[in-house]
């Protein structure tokens, strides 16, 4: 009998029966064909459609960054999803990420040059015509040059125009909005310092005392952010602070806490609130520098994550009123002496916390909160109730234990990296020593605290310098304590991690090594 198929019906020579009784599998697709017809002709109503819609999305969309680790997994939810990486971090096995295979040996001075090196690239543009247009293209960073780019290879730009980001960047817009929005930042003044008179005069009128923390309006914290109680402390910074328009704050004791958020037409939807690694000398060389997040139900104190919640919403409905919508993140500094919430810093963009965000219970039970940012860029109607959302979300037993940490090269050297641990899931043993368990290309697997899944950005015949990223570990529970100490697990993963490296020297003709500019939740 000759027999022809595809994945919708099976057809044979032989006549059929005028009537027939439809088989289970055949009423589950007529279902399924009925359901996408709706999602195409209406508004998609609840989660359920808008998880629909994804799974069946026939829009390119792709995510264009250095690596693709702010946004790994995602292609899980959504089909036709790609990366569009200039690092390969997984030895060419993932099979969404796509790495231009000439790149040639090259100096980038911040992450929007390694986007529009990729948008230019003749192998990218091959790689985008083939897979039709109309796509969708997401950053973590990008710029006006990066939108020319994208819009000649058809590309739309999935986040609102870089210049409404790059206003909202700036630590002292930040904090002029958080004030309009009822959002109190540290006590602090505005202005400008030429000397250390200068700055001591800015903080002493402004009630400031002499123990301070200084801040240029661009820049990660870990090194942009200056800690100055005395002339030595602005002898050491002043150089690169003369000749800004600086924010001066009173030093506190405080706790670093993250939360992301997502502005829809509907409101805003509130993420969880995670704990923030910052300035451990065992993963940055910078003070004050983050360089991880942890997540658990009980981050400080019930009346501390309800704070951070509503300032969060009270602050995303005041960005929209500047124009911004989607995705956006903020950092909380909760002061240990009188608890109070203070606004920190707002990323206007995905981070290197959209990774914790987005593999969550909460995002497992719903959907991962970009999704809720693509949906304003995807030329469709839908509705959510976004109060029960944030309800919802806010309740301590839909969010469970996970950790991550962004390992930077400590040490005062600089050498070429012969080996380097690959990208997958580890194993912890009983002795503490790490092993290799198995490929995988996101953390969706990880069991318990044993394993840990790490993505490789440095690998063989990269550069180790200080500062540079080497990689970064995600796994269940936590890696800091309720003291915000590292805990005992965390320095075992480190070291394991660490272990792996090997490097040499690099020879006297070797080329200059400049910082590349993965750092305050960018990488």
């Amino acid at each position: 009998m000759n027999v022809s198929c595809n994945e919708d019906y099976i057809i044979t020579r032989y006549p059929q029966p005028s009537i027939q009784i439809p088989e289970e599998s055949d009423l589950r697709y007529l279902a399924s064909r009925t359901r996408r017809s709706a999602l195409k002709n209406g508004p998609l109503h609840g989660i359920a459609d808008i998880r629909s819609f994804f799974r069946t999305n026939e829009k390119p969309i792709y995510f264009v960054s250095a690596t693709a680790f702010n946004l790994l997994g995602i292609d899980r939810w959504v089909r036709n999803f790609k990366f569009l990486n200039y690092y390969d971090s997984f030895d060419g096995f993932h099979p969404n990420v796509f790495v231009p295979e000439e790149r040639g040996s090259r100096e980038f001075g911040s992450i929007e040059e390694i986007c529009n090196y990729l948008l230019g690239h003749k192998e990218v543009a091959d790689f985008v015509g083939r897979r039709g247009p109309g796509g969708k293209a997401a950053f973590l960073m990008f710029d006006e040059e990066t939108e020319q780019l994208a819009g000649e290879l058809g590309l739309e730009v999935a986040f609102p125009p870089a210049s409404l980001r790059h206003r909202l960047d700036s630590k002292i817009v930040t904090t002029q909005l958080g004030n309009d929005a009822g959002v109190p930042s540290v006590p602090n003044t505005m202005g400008r310092a030429d000397d250390y008179a200068a700055l001591a005069q800015l903080a002493h009128a402004a009630g400031l005392g002499d123990d301070l923390v200084v801040q240029t309006p661009y820049g990660d914290s870990g090194q942009t952010t200056f800690f100055i109680a005395d002339e030595g402390d602005w002898k050491t910074e002043e150089k690169k602070i003369v000749g800004h328009d600086i924010k001066v704050m009173r030093r506190i004791d405080p706790r670093e806490c993250a939360i992301e958020g997502v502005i829809t037409r509907h409101g805003t939807l509130v993420g969880p609130l995670m704990a923030e690694l910052t300035g451990f000398p065992e993963l940055t060389p910078y003070d004050g520098g983050w360089c991880g997040n942890d997540v658990f139900p009980d981050v400080l104190t019930e009346r501390q994550r309800a704070l951070a919640r509503e300032r969060t919403f009270a602050m995303g409905e005041r960005l929209r009123r500047e124009g911004y919508r989607g995705y956006f993140e903020l950092d909380f500094l909760a002061d240990e002496s009188t608890g109070e919430m203070y606004l920190g810093e707002l990323n206007p963009r995905v981070t290197g916390a959209s990774s914790i965000t987005n593999v969550t219970a909460v995002a497992y039970g719903d959907m991962p909160l970009f999704l809720f940012h693509l949906l304003e860029f995807m030329d469709v109607d839908y509705e959510i109730d976004v109060d029960e959302l944030n309800e919802r979300w806010a309740h301590p037993g839909n969010i469970d234990d996970w950790t991550q940490f962004i390992l930077k090269q400590t040490d005062d050297r600089v050498e070429r990296i012969t080996d380097a641990p690959s990208s997958g899931v580890w194993r912890m043993g009983d002795d503490r020593a790490i092993s290799y368990a198995r490929r995988e290309t996101d953390w969706h697997t990880v069991s318990d605290e044993g394993e840990a899944f790490y993505l490789r950005i440095a690998g063989p015949g990269h550069y180790r310098y200080p500062g540079a990223d080497l990689g970064i570990m995600v796994t269940r529970g936590r890696f800091l304590d309720d003291d915000h100490e590292l805990t005992d697990r965390a320095r075992h993963w480190i070291d394991g991690v660490q272990a792996q490296f090997a490097s040499v020297p690099i020879e006297p003709e070797a080329p200059s090594i400049r910082p590349e500019p993965f750092g305050f939740k960018m990488l």
